[in-house]
């Protein structure tokens, strides 16, 4: 998670304040959960391996 989120997030564009990033990062770990395929998970995001409540 950590070298993704460096590499698909924190330095893909620069943030001019730390406001900024912290409003950025909220939609990312949304894709990155629900959207995002993960190689580990066969191509699922993370959120597939959820069960429906």
């Amino acid at each position: 998670f950590n070298r993704t989120l460096a590499q698909e997030w924190a330095y893909r564009q620069p943030f001019t304040s730390n406001i900024q990033r912290t409003t950025a990062l909220s939609p990312w770990l949304i894709h990155y959960n629900t959207t995002r395929a993960h190689s580990a998970l066969a191509g699922q995001p993370p959120t597939s391996r959820l069960s429906p409540t």
